[in-house]
């Protein structure tokens, strides 16, 4: 997630703050205003028109609002979100450009946005293209948390440690809506170490991928493997 400046979203005060907010509610914007408050907006501004805006039919207008996925305020990010999980249907297509942003904020610090972002990536997994690229950022993101992972020690702190399986666990959300674009060999190395993470909702989403139509012997191997698990719902795959 970039890095944005917190004076350039916030009015100089909690007050001036809240009658901004309050002064947007009570007035009716344009289309093209609110376009241009998510442009140019502060926080109270370009959430306000996130919300507010009630269409996208154009690559420009997707360009204006995507832009505000990531790398701004939490509030922004999770009114963008949802704004997202309600329009993108009307017009997917002009939005399956941004597989890395969308890959990102799989993996927002908010888990609002990212239960949000799963949800519209079933209405993108169709396309083909996206499908590969958003994958290919999703399969650096697991093996790099991994390998972090793999190089804490008992001093590291637990917060340290959580963030890198909070990675995990929404990265293998998405893979498993577009585990048919996924080798099984290369989806293999990826479960097969996750199956063996301790903490037990990383297991439930890989078994949550081998409940797919998978093939190959060492993702059956691993299946039959986690049917002796002490989780009901990893045992269960």
């Amino acid at each position: 997630m970039g890095e944005f400046n917190l004076n350039e979203c916030y009015e100089n005060t909690l007050n001036a703050n809240f009658e901004r907010a309050l002064t947007l509610c009570l007035n009716n914007y344009s289309k093209e205003q609110l376009l241009n408050f998510l442009k140019k907006g502060n926080m109270p501004e370009k959430q306000f028109a996130a919300l507010e805006i009630n269409s996208i039919n154009t690559q420009e207008e997707a360009d204006v609002l995507i832009s505000n996925l990531t790398g701004c305020d939490g509030k922004i990010r999770e009114a963008v979100a949802f704004k997202l999980g309600e329009i993108i249907s009307n017009n997917s297509q002009l939005f399956v450009k941004y597989p890395k942003i969308f890959a990102d904020a799989t993996i927002d610090i908010n888990a609002n946005i990212c239960r949000e972002i799963i949800e519209i990536l079933k209405i993108l997994k169709n396309n083909k293209e996206f499908a590969k690229s958003y994958v290919s950022y999703i399969k650096k993101f697991i093996n790099n948390a991994l390998e972090t992972l793999d190089s804490f020690n008992f001093r590291d702190k637990k917060y340290t440690i959580n963030k890198q399986l909070f990675k995990i666990y929404w990265c293998l959300e998405g893979l498993n809506i577009f585990v048919s674009y996924i080798d099984e060999d290369e989806l293999f190395f990826i479960l097969n170490k996750c199956a063996t993470i301790q903490e037990y909702t990383i297991r439930e989403k890989v078994a949550l991928i081998l409940k797919n139509n998978l093939h190959s012997n060492n993702l059956l191997e691993l299946k039959s493997k986690l049917k002796n698990d002490e989780n009901y719902y990893v045992k269960n795959v």
